[in-house]
């Protein structure tokens, strides 16, 4: 078992944890009409994010290490924080985005570090969880381009 490995899941473990965490919030205090399209998408996503970090975690019992609590949690996501103005959607969005880049690139840092450790079976969690969030980011790029639009 590389270290590398298991640093990444567990990395990859808090960061869908507290993707969960500003999503929701996200989800409760943006305010607007225009909001409720990225609310509904929020909601949506955060059963989806907390599949992930459920995986990620029965992942790191499988290699005998055990998924971070709350005491070793480091906040990360700075720009997914909510906005002063409830309305802000735009700054959500862009925190959404953010998060999801630093997701991707740490999935892909995830692959070649199993592919390294002949771990083909984190390596295969990993494409999985990379694609779901590509598909997030596909989808947030479109909500900022309608935003950018108006």
């Amino acid at each position: 078992m590389s270290e590398d490995v298991t640093a990444l899941l567990k990395r990859a473990y808090q960061d869908e944890i507290e993707t969960v965490m500003n999503y929701m919030t996200n989800s409760i205090v943006l305010d607007g009409v225009r909001a409720e399209e990225i609310k509904e998408s929020l909601k949506t996503d955060i059963q989806e994010e907390l599949t992930h970090a459920e995986q990620i975690g029965n992942r790191l019992k499988q290699l005998d290490e055990k998924p971070p609590g709350s005491a070793a949690f480091e906040a990360r996501q700075h720009e997914l924080q909510p906005p002063e103005d409830s309305t802000d959607v735009l700054s959500v969005i862009n925190g959404v985005l953010t998060a999801e880049e630093d997701a991707i690139e740490t999935y892909r840092s995830l692959i070649e570090a199993a592919e390294e450790a002949n771990d083909p079976v984190t390596e295969d969690l990993a494409v999985t969880l990379l694609a779901d969030e590509e598909a997030h980011r596909t989808e947030f790029r479109g909500f900022k381009k309608e935003y950018e639009r108006e």
